[in-house]
């Protein structure tokens, strides 16, 4: 995808020097609340303490030994015979979501209403949870989605638990169940096909169940739900864009560039690329985000002139250009580039960079990359013809395939092509069927099209397998407090609640 990252985790942008790792699918970074935590039997608990657990380094080679995987745990609400809550928030450093074993989230709010205990573990090849100390490509062709999920398998039945009886809580003695949301909400469905006798039940929120290399889908919902002068004046200038570039006219394309005060961007693809950094904020907003947006901050840029607003149609080309190049010029580079000149912050053609260079671990755009140009694809690009394009059609798979290439020269010779199909047939992607798996899906979140709610899909809903969407945006339904700003999210926290409350009541432990 393009990999786009850390929109939502607030890390500095200018450390990514491109688009790419700009749509990144992270969960909404919730760290422990402020309030005391308090275990049953009247002691403070401390729920940003870390465990380690000893996991497999590689699931078909045990022989290789183990490495230390970083987790965390909160036993508030739990009585025995409550289910025990497993959630891995996948492409990210885990640290400082501590607040997903909490009711701040529909993972607490189920531990709440079934007495459970409630885990966070961190993804392997991320944060701190490496099998080796480095992020070469030998070391992360150990990071798969098979490894992935034969974690949270192994960790399931074997791990001892310390909350007092977390020894006796593994699968069988207790019901497990299993959450995430975007990848790891992609990830939960994929572990209860491949993996159905361990998890008792699952929610996935926002879950990319299908891989798709050409991902222009991506842009779909942002269209349907931006307001609609402000997507008529984008797709102007991108059509604009498109024209010049496809007559070969440079002149135009460079005074198109300097424009956006982006002169010094060598390539018109990185141009092209740059101008959709704007559209990546949609995934930073939730319910509860006000006009002070950036994203808003854009659309006002654009389309409020004179304190006048336009119509549905827009301002017009000539304005379109103007008024988005002097957000860039006034607002926006400086909040993704800062002090860097533009071809550092946006080229991806210059390969000495460290951004492609550095091994060290807790380097989460460059795991995110591994598996995107191995498994997943996801890459943002330009619609088809003949349907309507706020995104550049200069901007192919192949922009992003190209920079695995960069990132990855020992694995790649040339630019490869992720096997998602192969992930389709594997894990089911969007023909998944199977019970006890609750989807939620939000209408706005722009991950829609690779969720089991993509249009044309219409994938039925039924007891087995409910799919409950809301007005939301990416995982809003995750969180807690969105529910109370969006009865639509209320109504799918509800539901969850019910069905987990009904299957619960159907597990029976081993004889």
């Amino acid at each position: 995808m393009w990999v786009a990252l850390l929109i939502l985790s607030g890390l500095a942008r200018a450390a990514i020097p491109n688009a790419m790792l700009r749509g990144m699918q992270s969960l909404p970074k919730l760290s422990a609340p402020q309030r005391s935590v308090i275990s049953p039997n009247g002691t403070a608990l401390d729920i940003t303490t870390v465990y380690h657990f000893d996991q497999l380094i590689d699931h078909d080679n045990p022989g290789l030994g183990t490495f230390k995987q970083r987790y965390w745990m909160n036993w508030e609400c739990y009585k025995p015979g409550g289910p025990i809550i497993l959630m891995t928030p996948g492409e990210v450093d885990a640290d400082g979501y501590e607040g997903y074993t909490t009711n701040d989230t529909i993972n607490g709010l189920i531990a709440q209403q079934q007495n459970g205990a409630a885990i966070l573990i961190e993804h392997r090849f991320f944060g701190y949870s490496n099998p080796y100390d480095n992020l070469t490509p030998k070391s992360l062709a150990l990071l798969t989605i098979q490894q992935a999920i034969d974690d949270l398998v192994y960790f399931a039945t074997t791990a001892d638990l310390p909350m007092p009886g977390g020894d006796a809580v593994k699968p069988g003695q207790a019901p497990w169940i299993l959450i995430g949301g975007s990848y790891s909400g992609g990830l939960t469905s994929w572990t209860m096909v491949n993996k159905p006798e361990i998890f008792w039940a699952a929610y996935a929120s926002s879950a990319v169940v299908e891989a798709i290399t050409d991902f222009y889908g991506y842009f779909t919902p942002i269209r349907e739900y931006m307001p609609q002068n402000c997507s008529s004046d984008v797709q102007a200038v991108v059509a604009y864009l498109d024209e010049m570039f496809t007559v070969n006219d440079t002149a135009g394309i460079q005074t198109l560039k300097e424009t956006f005060g982006l002169g010094d961007v060598v390539h018109v693809d990185d141009f092209a690329s740059a101008l959709i950094y704007t559209l990546y904020e949609w995934q930073s907003l939730q319910p509860d985000v006000g006009p002070g947006a950036m994203f808003f901050q854009f659309c006002d840029a654009l389309e409020v002139k004179n304190g006048v607003s336009a119509g549905p149609e827009g301002w017009g080309l000539e304005h379109a250009i103007y008024s988005w190049g002097n957000f860039w010029n006034t607002t926006y580079y400086n909040s993704i580039c800062g002090s860097e000149d533009a071809e550092t912050c946006l080229g991806t053609y210059n390969t000495s960079q460290s951004y492609w260079t550095d091994v060290t671990v807790n380097n989460p755009t460059r795991s995110w990359f591994w598996m995107v140009c191995n498994q997943v694809g996801w890459y943002q690009v330009g619609p088809p013809e003949g349907q309507p394009a706020i995104v550049s059609r200069i901007l192919q798979p192949i922009y992003g395939e190209r920079q695995c290439v960069n990132m990855f020269p020992q694995a790649f010779a040339y630019p490869p092509q992720p096997t998602t199909t192969q992930t389709d047939t594997m894990y089911a992607g969007w023909n998944v069927n199977v019970p006890r798996l609750f989807f939620a899906n939000g209408l706005r979140d722009p991950w829609r099209e690779a969720t089991v709610s993509a249009d044309g899909l219409n994938k039925p809903s039924n007891l087995n397998m409910p799919i409950y969407e809301s007005d939301g945006f990416h995982c809003s339904d995750l969180i807690t407090e969105n529910g109370y700003v969006d009865p639509t999210v209320a109504a799918v926290q509800e539901a969850a609640l019910m069905y987990m409350h009904e299957w619960l009541a159907e597990w029976k432990p081993n004889a």
